[in-house]
Parts: C-alpha cells; sequence; structure tokens
C-alpha cells in the first residue's frame, strides 16, 4: 500500500513538474503589467496595490519582558531547487541537505534548545520521508508550507492550479505531520496578483515571504487590511547570497557572515523588534558554516531577555497583543 501511494505521489509531482516547467518558459509573471513612462499618479498605485504593508505589529513587549524575538528558520529545499534540470550532480548538492545537514542542524539545535521554523516543499518531502519524522519528535520545531515542488506562484498564471497546488501542499503535511500547518513561506518568496487571497482563503495565520518592515506586520490587499500577520524575511539576513558560488556578491567566509547576521540580531535587540534569521540546510549545513551558526546561537544565547520562537509561536503573540485588541 504504501508502494502504491508514493508511486501515485510521484505521477502526480511529474505532472505539475511538467506543467509548471511550461509555465516558466514564459519569462513573465501572467496578470502583472509593467508601470510605464506614461503612468498616472493613479495608475501608479494601482500598479503596486496587490499586496501592500499595513499597520505594523509590533507588540509593546514580548513574553517575559523580553526585548528581542529571534526566529530560527530553515527552508528545506534539497533538490526542489534543480526541478527544472534535474542532473546528477547538482541533485546531489541538494540530497546533501537531507544526508548530512539536516541531522547536523538539529543537533546544534538541539544542544542549545531552540526552536526553529522548517519550510518544506513537498517534493523535498517525498524524497526524504524520514526527514519531517526526524524534525518532529524534537516537539518543539514548527513545519510550514512551502510549495509542491518549489514552484514560483507568479510563474503559473492560472488561479486555480496555483489554489490546487498550495491545497494539495496543506494536504501533505497535515497527513505527515497530523496538524494542519499554520504559516507558509512561498518558493522563492515569490507571489502571483492571486497569492494573498489564496492565503487568506486557506486559513493560514501568517505568511513569511514580503520584505517591506522588519517588524511583524498586517498585510493589505488592494488597500484593505487582511487580518493576515506578515513575518518579514530579507536578503541580508538570508544564507543564500553569501555562501552560494552562483549568487552575485557571493563570499564565502563563514567569519564575514557571522559578522553580518550578528549585526542584523544586535540591531533588533537595540530595537526591541524581530530578528528573522533564513537558511537552507544544503547551505548552512556544510562544517565550516554550522561553525558560524554555532557561534550565532551562542552569542544570542549570552545575551539577556532573547526570546527564542518559532513564527507560529511569534504570529499567535503578534496577534494577541495587537490585532485581537481591536
Amino acid at each position: 500500500m504504501r508502494q502504491l501511494c508514493m508511486k501515485a505521489l510521484a505521477t502526480l509531482l511529474t505532472s505539475a513538474l511538467f506543467t509548471l516547467t511550461a509555465s516558466a518558459q514564459s519569462g513573465h509573471a501572467p496578470g502583472v503589467q509593467p508601470i510605464e513612462p506614461s503612468a498616472t499618479p493613479e495608475q501608479m498605485r494601482a500598479a503596486v496595490e496587490n499586496v501592500r504593508a499595513g499597520r505594523k505589529l509590533l507588540p509593546k513587549s514580548w513574553p517575559n519582558g523580553a526585548r528581542v524575538a529571534v526566529c530560527i528558520s530553515f527552508d528545506v529545499d534539497n533538490e526542489a531547487l534543480w526541478r527544472n534540470r534535474p542532473l546528477p550532480v547538482p541533485l546531489s548538492q541538494g540530497e546533501y541537505g537531507a544526508k548530512e545537514a539536516l541531522p547536523r542542524i538539529l543537533d546544534l539545535l538541539d544542544r542549545y534548545h531552540i526552536p526553529a521554523s522548517f519550510y518544506i516543499p513537498v517534493l523535498s518531502a517525498v524524497l526524504h520521508p524520514d526527514m519531517i519524522p526526524e524534525i518532529m519528535k524534537r516537539g518543539r520545531h514548527e513545519i510550514g508550507v512551502h510549495g509542491w515542488v518549489h514552484e514560483e506562484y507568479s510563474a503559473i498564471g492560472n488561479a486555480q492550479q496555483e489554489e490546487k497546488l498550495l491545497t494539495d501542499s496543506i494536504a501533505y503535511l497535515t497527513q505527515v505531520t497530523g496538524k494542519r500547518p499554520r504559516g507558509i513561506r512561498t518558493p522563492s518568496w515569490d507571489f502571483s496578483p492571486n497569492t494573498l487571497e489564496l492565503i487568506r482563503k486557506a486559513g493560514f495565520d501568517y505568511d513569511s515571504s514580503m520584505m517591506a518592515m522588519d517588524e511583524p506586520y498586517e498585510l493589505l490587499s488592494h488597500g484593505r487590511p487582511t487580518n493576515l500577520v506578515e513575518l518579514p524575511v530579507n536578503w541580508i539576513a538570508d544564507d543564500y547570497p553569501y555562501y552560494e558560488p552562483d549568487a552575485a556578491g557571493s563570499m564565502p567566509s563563514p567569519n564575514a557572515v557571522y559578522e553580518i547576521f550578528k549585526g542584523e540580531f544586535d540591531g533588533a535587540y537595540e530595537e526591541r523588534g524581530l530578528f528573522m534569521l533564513t537558511m537552507h540546510p544544503h547551505v548552512t549545513g556544510h562544517r565550516s558554516r554550522i561553525v558560524a551558526l554555532q557561534r550565532l546561537l551562542a552569542y544570542m544565547q549570552s545575551k539577556p531577555d532573547v526570546w527564542f520562537a518559532t513564527l507560529d509561536q511569534v504570529a499567535i503573540y503578534v496577534k494577541s497583543q495587537t490585532l485581537a485588541k481591536e
């Protein structure tokens, strides 16, 4: 029975892969019009109003008087990053994320008793079925949605297909974990013109794909409040731009990356805000790089009044302190 289920799921993944590859070859985001030099002020505003930042939702204080909330998060992309060109050598780079890096990362988090949020494409979970149970057995981590095959929603161009991929992703993770995911980080931090409304319809508590503020904020849909919490990401506190050879500005020094992440944390600590760190196991889980992460965790734990939490815990608290009090 297990083999039949896996075979059926593999067929679905293959079908989605071919469809998404064909959609991505169009080279633009369907339904999105460029802002022309002749645009009027009204047209300028209309062009960007699909998803915008609303109210800042920074609470007056964090739990137990903490100065800063720290979210350690991982996008567990693995082989999904090479779905458009699944050749053996690059796939092995993604496979490293599950085989070597994730166990190393989980052991490190165990040593410091730190919770983390893991955003996992279904493709990654299918290829490595032991991965989610290993994360879950720690009892303090969160599993969130990160797409079906790490598709780019903006390349799909069809609200119905995008909704199906999102719904199937939720259903799969719910079945595997026994708990419906409460948060989403879209693959490649990518939105189509339909994504926000589909996320709302799906009943998520928060999104973590946007970059309009340093602190939690409410997303607006065409100027209207959504009651959806955004826990923002940013490229400065992401491992990929620094470590990957094909990334612009790559600087493969773990010590330099540590100093950048430390500076971002120090700023959040001073402002009593949120520090969001985004990593990828196949990137950060290498030997020299995880030493830099260990240094960062030790440094942050050495500071008084730091609240380490999953994104779900932060979203729940923020809603209880801001949106729920209206």
